[in-house]
């Protein structure tokens, strides 16, 4: 399956994105208070390198949502394109997810998708049915709305995350070098087993300063992976309460990019 690049940048952080439920530990967020709260909003920018240019994509909101009454927690994500790609090249995107979520593994329960690429636009919708086992994706074009929307199910095997509820739920994990489980990673309805490993423990200059940080690998690259291409992916996470995703960088096909946090308002 290809994908944009607005999901490789949003799968960088990962993911997803795309849904995740490890398979050892069990996926129970492993830090308890959560290393987050409603309020929290992360900023980030996206730059793509080729051909030793490099050239800004975009830029990458999450943010911490308030929790409803029934203890579901709203996350957000919001990415747009910006700077030279879109000057230049008139590539333009956007992505807005906005899932509710459980407040203590967050596990997802629903979310839907905004998602326009130049002209192409698309909405969706993801259900977890955890009593039937089953997360089913529903597509529909908003330019064409009498066109028959696209459907996809499948089995899942317990809580399980969708991308962004996915990015919250790594932080939770109890990292360390050497450290390493595999995730059920769905997208669009698709389900994929991913292995990941903390590999380094390395210090990074960021917004927050120079801080420790866990190197983080998830194999998303490969036949039968999230992108069936040839890549490599790393993230590096802080190595304190907050688990703050700072940095992350991706080569693929597309070309190599990097991803930094740029903002950070109300981190615990």
């Amino acid at each position: 399956m290809k994908r944009s690049i607005a999901i490789i940048l949003l799968t960088v952080f990962f993911a997803a994105s795309a849904s995740l439920t490890a398979a050892q530990p069990p996926a129970v967020a492993a830090v308890t208070p959560l290393p987050f709260a409603t309020g929290e909003k992360l900023t980030y920018e996206g730059k793509i390198n080729k051909f030793a240019v490099s050239v800004t994509i975009g830029d990458m909101i999450f943010e911490v949502g308030e929790t409803t009454v029934d203890g579901k927690l709203r996350l957000k994500v919001d990415a747009h394109s910006r700077g030279t790609m879109l000057k230049l090249f008139r590539y333009s995107f956007i992505q807005q997810i906005d899932t509710l979520a459980d407040s203590r593994d967050l596990h997802a329960y629903s979310d839907s998708k905004h998602d326009v690429q130049k002209e192409r636009v698309r909405d969706s919708v993801g259900t977890y049915d955890y009593g039937r086992k089953m997360v089913t994706w529903i597509e529909t074009d908003p330019n064409e709305p009498t066109k028959p929307a696209r459907t996809i199910a499948s089995d899942i095997d317990g809580p399980t995350h969708n991308i962004v509820t996915g990015i919250y739920f790594l932080r939770t994990l109890p990292l360390a070098v050497g450290y390493s489980t595999v995730l059920n990673v769905s997208d669009s309805g698709l389900v994929f087993k991913i292995p990941v490993r903390v590999t380094a423990r390395e210090k990074q200059k960021t917004i927050l300063g120079d801080v420790w940080c866990f190197r983080v690998e998830p194999e998303l690259f490969g036949p039968g992976r999230f992108f069936e291409q040839k890549g490599k992916m790393e993230i590096w996470i802080t190595d304190d309460a907050r688990r703050i995703p700072v940095r992350s960088r991706v080569n693929a096909e597309v070309g190599k990019a990097d991803i930094k946090l740029k903002d950070a308002t109300n981190p615990k």
